[in-house]
C-alpha cells in the first residue's frame, strides 16, 4: 500500500551572496525583495538534504514528489542529475530507486528563477519568485500501484456527465503499473455521501502498464449548486489482485452541468448565475509564493465575505489545496496557464506551454469547481499576427482534446478588435479592460461592452480584469485618474459593478485583484515592488474601502460601512460622506446629532455637504434591514485648517503609470514615403537597438523607457504597434518624428 512521508523539514539552503542556512519547505528566497522593489535577486538556489534508506526500504518503489519549483528545477541524487523540470507551477515526480543506495544518500534540489529560454511565462506583471515553494514528499508504493508519473496528481481521472435520459454517470480512468509478473486484477470504484453508496468495477489482466476505465450509473445525484449548495461525493478507487488490496485513491467529486450562452450568460444545473468574481495571485505578504494552508484559508474567507461566487486563478496553476477549498465552498474557478504577454516563436516554447496545460488539466481536472481552462492572457500585447492566432487556436484545440467536458477561454488585451479572429478561437472570450485608468474614461467601459455585444452577439463575453492601483494612505476630495486614492477606486468600481449587473449578456467579471501582489518591476502609487490593484493589502491586514463596496453589491450578509475612515484630516467645512451598505434604511449622525437619513439606499450612498466642526468629529452611521434589525459603524474625522499634504502623492514619485512622453515638444513632419531599405517604425524595437545609429535615435526619444524591466516587451514590438497601446501615451506625432530620423539609416 502507498505510504507518503513529508520531506519539508531541515534543508540546507545555499545561494550566491548568502551564507548557508537551514530552511523549511515550502520556501522562496524572494519573500522580501519580490515585494519590496529592491532589486529582486534571480538565479540558482540549492536545497540539500541527507536521507538514509535500509535495504528493506529499497524493496518499495520510491518516488520523489516536488509540489512546484520555479522557474526551472533539477534533482540530483548522490551527485547525479536525476531529473529536470521546466513547468514552474506544476507538480512533478520522479522514480528514485535507480539512484539510491542502502545507507546515507544526498538529495539536492536546484531551483533557478533567472531568465530562461522557452519556459513560460516569458515576462509578466508579477514577481517570478524563486525557490521550492510547495511541499516535497517521498512516496513508497508496492509492486502494483496507480501510476505516479503520467503528470497527473491522483493517478486517476474522475469525471461526471449527464446522459440523454437525464441520469448521470461517473467515469474513472487511469493506469495501473505492475513491477512484477502479469496477473489478474480488478479496479473498484465506490461512490459515497451521507445518502449514497454505489459501486462498480472492471476486471483486468495486470501487465507492466494497464489502462482502465470504470463507469458507474448514478440515477438521481445530489447536484453541486455553487455557493448555495456545494455538495460533494467521495469516489474511492481501489486496485486489487485476488483478495489483496494493492492501492487506493480517494477523490472528492460532484455532479453539475454548466451551460454558457452569449445572450443570457452562465447556467449551473439550469439555474442562471452571473459570475461575480475576483482574480487571485498565489503570493502573500512576507512569504512570497510559499503560502501556507492557513493563508489560503484566509483568502477563501475574504472571497466568501465579499459574496463572490467565482475566482480567476491567475495566471498559472495554483496550489491544489486552493482548488479543494473552492470545491467545498462552491466557488467556480477559471483555471489557466501562463501563455501570457509574449510568445516564444520556437517549437520548444509551444511544447512548454502544452506541457503546462497537460499538467494543469491532469492535476486539477478532478476538481468540480473548475468550469473553464484559460488558454491565453494578453498574448497579443505586442500586436496580433497570423502566427499568434495559430498558436492560440492550437492551444484551444489541444486543451479541448485533453478535456472535452469543459469550456476553453481566453483573456484579451483591450486593443484586440471586437471582430478579431482571435475572439472565435476559444469557447469563451474575456477582455481585460481598464477604461478610466490606463486609457479613456470610466464610462467608456459601458460603450465597449455594448459595442462588442452588438458586433459579436454570438460570443459569450466576460471582463476578466478591471481595476485601479490604490494606496489606502492617499485621499482626495476630487478623486481623479492616477491619484491612487481610495476614493477613485470607489468611483471606478461602482461604475464597473453597475455595468456588469445591468447587462444580461455579460457572463460575469473578475476584479483585478483580490489582493495587492508582488510585482518586482513596479514603482507607482507611492510604493515599489507591488501591484496595488487589490481590494485588500498584500498582507491581508487592511481592507480598502472598495472591498466593502463589492460586499454591498454581492453579499447577502447585512452591514453598514463608512468609507473614508483613513481620510481623517478634513480641511473643508462641508464634506460628502459615503456609506457602503446593502440595507434598506440609513441614518447619519455627527457628534450625536442626526444630520441626514434616507431610504433610497444604493450600494454606495452619498450624504452630501455634511458640516464638520473644527477638531474631532464623531461620525455614526446606522442602518436597518427589512426586519428592523439595527447595524452601526463609526469613525472619527478631524477638521483642520490646512490640507494634509500626506494624502497626495508627490509628483516627483516614480510611477510606471506616468506618461513617459509627457511634455514632449515635437516638430511637425511633412508626409513622406518610407524607404524599405532603411529602418522605420515598422521594425521591431529589438532590431533597432542592435544598430548603433538607430539605438541612439530611440534613446533620444524613449529615454528611461529603455531601462524599464518591460524592455523585453518593447523589443518584441514594432513602434507602430507600441503607438496603438493607449496606456503608453505615445504622442501622435512621435512616430513621424522617429521615422524622419530612422529612415535615413540603411539596414544592415
Amino acid at each position: 500500500m502507498r505510504k507518503t512521508l513529508s520531506l519539508n523539514e531541515n534543508w540546507l539552503f545555499t545561494r550566491q551572496g548568502q551564507d548557508p542556512c537551514t530552511v523549511q519547505l515550502p520556501h522562496t528566497w524572494n519573500a522580501q525583495d519580490g515585494q519590496s522593489g529592491t532589486s529582486m535577486w534571480r538565479g540558482v538556489g540549492r536545497y540539500e538534504k541527507r536521507l538514509t534508506f535500509t535495504p528493506e526500504d529499497l524493496q518499495s518503489f520510491l518516488y520523489l514528489e516536488i509540489g512546484a519549483a520555479s522557474l526551472v528545477s533539477r534533482v540530483y541524487v548522490n551527485g547525479q542529475l536525476a531529473a529536470e523540470n521546466r513547468f514552474p507551477f506544476s507538480l512533478y515526480r520522479l522514480p528514485l530507486n535507480d539512484w539510491l543506495q542502502p545507507g546515507e544518500n544526498t538529495l539536492l534540489l536546484e531551483a533557478d528563477n533567472a531568465e530562461c529560454d522557452n519556459v513560460y511565462p516569458r515576462m509578466a506583471d508579477f514577481s517570478f519568485y524563486g525557490g521550492v515553494y510547495r511541499d516535497v514528499r517521498l512516496i513508497a508504493d508496492g509492486p502494483i500501484h496507480f501510476t505516479e508519473t503520467d503528470r497527473s496528481r491522483d493517478g486517476v481521472q474522475v469525471r461526471t456527465s449527464k446522459k440523454a435520459d437525464g441520469s448521470w454517470e461517473l467515469q474513472v480512468t487511469g493506469t495501473l503499473v505492475n513491477h512484477g509478473s502479469d496477473c489478474p486484477g480488478r479496479v473498484t470504484v465506490r461512490l459515497t455521501d451521507a445518502d449514497t453508496d454505489l459501486t462498480a468495477q472492471c476486471e483486468l489482466q495486470l501487465t507492466a502498464q494497464t489502462p482502465f476505465a470504470v463507469h458507474l450509473d448514478v440515477p438521481s445525484p445530489h447536484l453541486w449548486q455553487g455557493t448555495a449548495d456545494p455538495h460533494l461525493y467521495t469516489a474511492e478507487v481501489q486496485a486489487w489482485a485476488d483478495q489483496t488490496l494493492l492501492d487506493t485513491r480517494c477523490v472528492e467529486t460532484a455532479f453539475r452541468e454548466i451551460c454558457i450562452t452569449p445572450d443570457k450568460g452562465l447556467f449551473l444545473n439550469g439555474q442562471h448565475m452571473k459570475l461575480r468574481g475576483v482574480a487571485r495571485h498565489q503570493d502573500f505578504g512576507g512569504v512570497g509564493n510559499a503560502v501556507t494552508p492557513a493563508q489560503m484559508d484566509t483568502d477563501l474567507a475574504l472571497i466568501q465575505e465579499l459574496g463572490a461566487n467565482s475566482v480567476r486563478l491567475s495566471h498559472y496553476q495554483h496550489d491544489d489545496y486552493f482548488y479543494t477549498l473552492c470545491d467545498r465552498a462552491g466557488i467556480l474557478v477559471w483555471a489557466e496557464v501562463p501563455f501570457i504577454s509574449l510568445p516564444f516563436t520556437e517549437q520548444a516554447g509551444m511544447e512548454n506551454i502544452e506541457g503546462q496545460m497537460e499538467c494543469l488539466v491532469k492535476q486539477c481536472g478532478n476538481h468540480p469547481s473548475i468550469y473553464c481552462w484559460g488558454v491565453q492572457n494578453e498574448i497579443t500585447i505586442a500586436g496580433e499576427s497570423p502566427e499568434i492566432h495559430q498558436m492560440v487556436q492550437h492551444m484551444a484545440q489541444y486543451t479541448k482534446k485533453l478535456d472535452p467536458t469543459r469550456y476553453t477561454a481566453e483573456a484579451n488585451i483591450y486593443s484586440v478588435e471586437n471582430q478579431s479572429p482571435l475572439n472565435r478561437l476559444a469557447d469563451l472570450v474575456g477582455y481585460n479592460l481598464y477604461y478610466g485608468w490606463y486609457y479613456q474614461n470610466i464610462p467608456d467601459l459601458q460603450v465597449r461592452l455594448d459595442t462588442f455585444h452588438a458586433q459579436c452577439p454570438d460570443i459569450p463575453l466576460m471582463v476578466t480584469e478591471y481595476g485601479v492601483d490604490t494606496n489606502p494612505a492617499l485621499h482626495s476630495y476630487e478623486p481623479s485618474v492616477k491619484d491612487y486614492t481610495e476614493e477613485y477606486q470607489l468611483l471606478f468600481s461602482d461604475n464597473a459593478l453597475r455595468a456588469f449587473e445591468e447587462r444580461d449578456f455579460m457572463v460575469g467579471s473578475y476584479v483585478w485583484n483580490m489582493a495587492d501582489f508582488g510585482s518586482a518591476a513596479r514603482n507607482e502609487g507611492g510604493k515599489t515592488g507591488q501591484n496595488q490593484k487589490g481590494l485588500v493589502t498584500i498582507d491581508r491586514q487592511l481592507k480598502k474601502d472598495a472591498f466593502y463596496l463589492y460586499k454591498a453589491y454581492w453579499s447577502a450578509e447585512k452591514f453598514v460601512k463608512l468609507a473614508g475612515s483613513r481620510f481623517v484630516h478634513r480641511h473643508r467645512e462641508c464634506n460628502d460622506l459615503t456609506a457602503l451598505s446593502n440595507l434598506a434604511k440609513l441614518a447619519l449622525y455627527v457628534n450625536g446629532t442626526l444630520v441626514q437619513q434616507t431610504q433610497q439606499v444604493q450600494p454606495m450612498t452619498t450624504f452630501a455637504a455634511v458640516p464638520l466642526q473644527m477638531g474631532e468629529n464623531e461620525i455614526l452611521l446606522q442602518g436597518w434591514d427589512e426586519d428592523g434589525n439595527l447595524y452601526e459603524d463609526r469613525m472619527t474625522l478631524c477638521r483642520v485648517e490646512q490640507p494634509d499634504t500626506s494624502y497626495v502623492l508627490p509628483k516627483t514619485a516614480g510611477t510606471r503609470a506616468t506618461n513617459w512622453f509627457e511634455g514632449m515638444d515635437l516638430p511637425e513632419v511633412e508626409p513622406f514615403e518610407l524607404d524599405e531599405n532603411c529602418y522605420s517604425s515598422r521594425d521591431k524595437v529589438g532590431v533597432l537597438l542592435k544598430n548603433p545609429q538607430a539605438h541612439a535615435v530611440l534613446s533620444k526619444y524613449f529615454g528611461r523607457m529603455l531601462d524599464d524591466p518591460r524592455r523585453a516587451l518593447m523589443e518584441s514590438m514594432t513602434i507602430d504597434a507600441m503607438s496603438k497601446l493607449r496606456n503608453l501615451g505615445m504622442p501622435q506625432g512621435l512616430v513621424d518624428v522617429l521615422n524622419r530620423e530612422l529612415n535615413k539609416i540603411p539596414k544592415d
